[in-house]
């Protein structure tokens, strides 16, 4: 993680900016969680006390997605197609644009600090989205697109931890913006994809910020927790901290990997391992499972004929994987440098943190306290789609509906940054000519 500072070019004058509104979209809006193992779509709107509605929902397998990537984009349409045809025919409303996850492309985040003259006036719109801007360009990278470029916190001058600096005199505007860029292969994979569905994408969305606003409450996004989003294919992490994402990123290693230990380490189909990690599946043994056999269909065999193996072999094959992720998390964690701004608490989430002892398995490894994290209660949202594996559909929803997003009434993405010192300098001038 870099931290670096930069004082930008003075600002030109500005009149002061009109009074701001706030609030999130009323919608409909879409939301679309496309994983390894299961595409979901949802439709939702915001009612008029601010809660969200769900108005419909679908869900389809997973087809054409590895590893949180596109790699075949005529399977993976069709899945999302009828994911989204569900969701379609339950609200009753046509879908033109949907704002979709991101689980791929290898993100990575850095933090910036950008210094903005103002000197003495009141700070604007303006001077906030100059600060975004700066930091953007500082972080330009060939072959790479910004994904996300969130405002933490501000300082007016010796005045620091301002959420919104607006109306405050100060000579000196200081912003820690926090931007996390992704492939661009990987953006232009999916848009191409939901593109061949008939549909625009309104935002990309990283997996770990969507399920952290699904399943982290107010005060943890606030006070600094993480959360672990253990899904098919990728394992998202998630830091927060004075209600922001400060920290994101992708490990290319999920459930599904569980799945294929299993099938390789039995000789059985990856149906009757799936079968066996859903059932039996645990990731600390105990004194019976030496005596516990059970019914495993061997691959090429009769199809009625089946091994009896004992169920301590499930999990010495489950358990050195699970370890294997969190021992990645904890490495990862600690070389993103955070310290106490990480919290102390961890929240699992994903349908893979539903393997039994994973928790008490993250809590050793990890050395913090872990909560399973499901996501928060939508109304009209089907028991189906209530539990761990839904909970970056469900942030996806919420940010689409305006949640978790800091200066909302900025459009903070309206105008690209020039790259390079050259094209800021001409830039410069231009607005001044």
């Amino acid at each position: 993680m870099n931290d670096m500072s930069h004082r930008a070019l003075p600002p030109p004058d500005e009149p002061e900016a009109p009074p701001r509104a706030r609030g999130g979209r009323s919608g409909p809006f879409g939301a679309l969680d496309i994983g390894t193992t299961k595409v979901a779509c949802l439709i939702g709107r915001t009612e008029t006390d601010g809660t969200l509605r769900v108005l419909g929902f679908g869900w389809q397998k997973g087809r054409g997605v590895r590893q949180g990537g596109i790699t075949d984009m005529e399977e993976a349409e069709r899945a999302i197609r009828a994911a989204v045809g569900q969701a379609e025919d339950m609200a009753d409303q046509r879908l033109r644009a949907v704002t979709v996850n991101l689980s791929c492309g290898q993100p990575e985040s850095r933090l910036f600090n950008v210094q903005w003259p103002v000197g003495g006036r009141p700070v604007h719109d303006g001077d906030i989205k100059r600060v975004v801007q700066e930091s953007r360009s500082r972080a330009y990278s060939e072959g790479r697109e910004i994904l996300h470029a969130l405002p933490i916190t501000f300082s007016a001058d010796d005045t620091s931890g301002v959420a919104d600096p607006r109306g405050l005199h100060c000579e000196t505007l200081t912003g820690r913006v926090h931007l996390l860029d992704a492939a661009s292969g990987a953006l232009r994979n999916i848009d191409a994809t939901i593109a061949r569905c008939d549909l625009d994408i309104a935002e990309l969305v990283a997996s770990p910020l969507a399920a952290g606003l699904a399943a982290l409450v107010e005060d943890e996004r606030e006070l600094g927790a993480i959360v672990v989003d253990m899904g098919g294919g990728t394992t998202g992490i998630g830091v927060f901290a004075e209600g922001q994402l400060v920290h994101g990123a992708l490990l290319p290693v999920g459930g599904e990997h569980v799945t294929s230990d299993l099938a390789r380490g039995l000789s059985t189909t990856r149906a009757a391992a799936e079968r066996l990690k859903t059932l039996y599946g645990n990731a600390q043994g105990s004194p019976d499972d030496e005596r516990e056999l059970l019914p495993v269909p061997l691959v090429g065999e009769d199809e009625h004929q089946y091994a009896r193996v004992p169920r301590t072999m499930v999990v010495n094959i489950i358990k050195p994987r699970l370890e294997e992720t969190f021992e990645l998390v904890r490495d990862r964690l600690e070389g993103a440098g955070l310290g106490r701004a990480a919290g102390v608490r961890v929240v699992l989430t994903g349908g893979a943190s539903q393997l039994v002892g994973a928790r008490e398995m993250a809590q050793t490894i990890l050395g913090r306290p872990v909560r399973s994290g499901r996501p928060a209660a939508l109304r009209g949202l089907p028991d189906t789609a209530t539990g761990p594996a839904f909970a970056t559909a469900a942030g996806l929803l919420a940010w689409a509906g305006g949640e978790g997003r800091t200066l909302a009434d900025i459009d903070l993405a309206a105008t690209e940054p020039p790259r390079g010192l050259i094209r800021r300098v001409v830039a410069f001038l231009r607005e001044r000519v």
